[in-house]
């Protein structure tokens, strides 16, 4: 209790101290910190963020980053859109919640500007954040699974707003699993790290695995490869030993029960013909699981056939390039979050699952194009998709340049998760990317993410 009580004495602090420097300092820590907690905690976080740069007003004349116009420009890229918009009440309403792309930005413009060493605390601090909602999931998990005796209370989201899932299904096990990896690549980059920074990695690369996102594990995997092999000191002196004991390591992760089944069945199913259910174990007899192959070249589908994430994915790239063709969008798009009604076409045509015609099974015409790369061609045309390209380029080009191996796992996490989910479509999407994004990618440049 006497270390708790004292390490918490010296972390609030340091947190006056540094934000004695730069009043913004503790506002932006508390909109990252917020992410995972309701909407209204985190946008009134956001407000006190608006607030506290006004009060730091920059008093010199700086040039203003074009890193920080790229996100304003997609910004107002969507308000026109309106103007066009094929679901126009749709598009309006969805403008307030895409305005951290105006808000973040104009914030760091008008205030003060972190230096290196304020950004790394400040990524400090989140990760200690992010460890302390992990231990909260953990115990909350081990509790309902000790009541309930299902195994499903310790992975990934609840489906249908049921109640079970490591994590509650509107905070999403995918978007966690990003806000988790950042944390974790913070403890895990340390060259000189304490007994407590190995049980923090250890721990929360745990939990990336327990909310079993493919993706983001593998793409968590190949970046401490990266990290190992290229940015590490001891990276000249690994030999083929270290190869071939990772090699192991991931063997051992991949044929753990559920993480095992979720990429078995994500890859069984990736064939040119699908499985029956006597392959994939708990399959409702008369469900037809789609392959890849199937769901680019089907004419039709039935209601009893189930698309996995891949295969889903598939689909909604095919009915994209359709769409392209059938509709004058190239240029502008559907609307800002008006390509719902031209989804369920689709569906229709293609004789989807049409889902229970409640809140409890909403069928596939219901969902995005989990793209967001598509996302922004389908609804804000082709300049809405060169934006997109420019701010992640434009992230991973700093990310090199400083040589900060966070913000570079930031950065490939994103260009990686927006093949999979229309991640800045949802507000703990975009606050998150919006934060992260302006924190890494303005003021002076850091050298090194290894010193504290």
């Amino acid at each position: 209790m006497v270390n708790i009580y004292n390490f918490s004495k010296n972390a609030i602090q340091n947190l006056t101290k540094e934000n004695k420097n730069n009043s913004s300092f503790i506002p932006i820590l508390l909109v990252l910190a917020t992410i995972p907690l309701s909407f209204a905690i985190n946008n009134i976080a956001l407000g006190i963020f608006l607030v506290s740069c006004f009060f730091t007003l920059k008093k010199e004349n700086t040039t203003i980053r074009t890193e920080l116009l790229v996100p304003l420009l997609l910004y107002f890229l969507m308000v026109l859109s309106y103007f066009w918009s094929i679901d126009s009440k749709e598009t309006l309403s969805s403008l307030s919640k895409e305005i951290p792309l105006l808000l973040i930005p104009l914030g760091f413009i008008i205030s003060k500007t972190n230096t290196s060493e304020q950004k790394q605390k400040i990524i400090a601090y989140y990760s200690y954040v992010m460890v302390a909602f992990v231990l909260f999931y953990c115990i909350r998990a081990i509790i309902r699974y000790s009541i309930y005796q299902d195994a499903r209370m310790l992975f990934y989201h609840g489906e249908n707003d049921k109640d079970y899932g490591l994590v509650p299904k509107l905070l999403n096990a995918i978007h966690m699993s990003v806000f988790v990896a950042v944390a974790f690549f913070h403890f895990f980059t340390k060259e000189l790290k304490s007994k407590a920074d190995s049980f923090f990695s250890l721990l929360l690369f745990g939990f990336i695995l327990l909310l079993s996102s493919k993706n983001i594990i593998l793409v968590v995997l190949l970046l401490c490869l990266i990290h190992i092999f290229f940015f590490s000191k001891t990276a000249q002196k690994l030999r083929l030993r270290n190869l071939i004991v990772f090699g192991l390591l991931i063997g051992i992760i991949f044929s753990l029960g559920r993480i095992k089944e979720r990429f078995k069945v994500e890859f069984q199913t990736n064939t040119d013909k699908s499985l029956s259910t006597a392959v994939i174990e708990g399959v409702p007899a008369g469900v037809h699981f789609v392959s890849i192959k199937e769901a680019w070249t089907n004419p039709t589908f039935s209601p009893n056939d189930y698309f996995n994430g891949t295969a889903f994915r598939v689909y909604q790239f095919r009915i994209f390039t359709e769409m392209l063709q059938e509709n004058n969008i190239f240029f502008t798009g559907f609307g800002l979050n008006a390509s719902y009604p031209k989804i369920k076409e689709k569906a229709l045509q293609y004789n989807l699952y049409m889902g229970t015609g409640d809140n409890t099974d909403t069928g596939y015409q219901s969902k995005n194009f989990h793209n967001q790369y598509v996302q922004n061609f389908a609804e804000l045309g082709i300049f809405g998709f060169m934006l997109l390209l420019l701010m992640l380029l434009m992230n991973v080009k700093n990310a090199i340049k400083s040589k900060d191996f966070v913000h570079f796992a930031f950065a490939f996490l994103m260009i990686s998760l927006f093949l999979t989910e229309s991640f800045l479509w949802r507000q703990r999407g975009v606050v998150f990317f919006t934060m992260m994004y302006c924190l890494f990618n303005t003021g002076i440049v850091a050298k090194s993410s290894k010193s504290e």
